[in-house]
C-alpha cells in the first residue's frame, strides 16, 4: 500500500535571516504569504527540529506548491557551500520550470543573484535549458524551460 497524498508537495527550508528570505521569495520568486507560527522550544525539541524553538513561514505558488522558510531561535553558524551541487552529501534543491528562462535570470541577476552556471541558460539536451543559482541563504535552485513542455509532462493542461 502506498501513502495517500491529499495535497500538492511542501518543502521546507531551514534559514538563518527569515525576513530576508521571505523577502526573496515573496518580491523575486513571486510566492504569496500564508502564515506565520511560533513553536516554542518543548514543541520544537520533540518535533527534532530545534532545541529552542523556531519560526515557520509558509508562501504558495500560484500553482499551489508551497514552502516553508523555518528560522530556528538560535541559528547555527553558516556552512561552506560546496563548488558544484553533487559534491555536497545530502544535497537538494528546488526547480522551478519556467515559461521564459531569459527573463527568469535577468529578475534574478536585477535581485543580486550570482549564478554557479554564469549569467546565462546552459542546454543540457536538446530544447532543455536550465540554470542553477542560489538565494540569499546559499540554498540552490534551478530554472528549467523546455521547449515541448508537454513532452516532459504530458499531464499538465496547456
Amino acid at each position: 500500500m502506498s501513502i495517500n497524498m491529499i495535497v500538492p508537495m511542501e518543502v521546507g527550508i531551514a534559514c538563518r535571516d527569515l525576513p530576508k528570505l521571505r523577502r526573496f521569495y515573496e518580491e523575486v520568486m513571486g510566492f504569496s504569504f500564508v502564515s506565520e507560527i511560533q513553536i516554542g522550544a518543548d514543541k520544537a525539541a520533540q518535533s527534532a527540529l530545534s532545541a529552542e524553538g523556531y519560526t515557520v513561514v509558509r508562501l504558495q505558488t500560484n500553482y499551489g506548491e508551497r514552502i516553508k522558510l523555518l528560522a530556528p531561535n538560535t541559528p547555527p553558524a553558516p556552512a561552506a557551500a560546496a563548488k558544484y551541487i553533487l559534491d555536497k552529501p545530502n544535497a537538494t534543491y528546488l526547480t522551478f520550470i519556467v515559461e521564459d528562462i531569459e527573463a527568469a535570470i535577468g529578475k534574478l541577476l536585477e535581485a543580486g543573484i550570482e549564478f554557479m552556471t554564469g549569467n546565462q541558460r546552459a542546454e543540457v539536451r536538446p530544447g532543455v535549458y536550465l540554470a542553477f543559482c542560489r538565494d540569499p541563504e546559499g540554498n540552490v535552485l534551478e530554472l528549467v524551460q523546455y521547449t515541448d513542455i508537454g513532452a516532459y509532462r504530458a499531464d499538465l493542461k496547456k
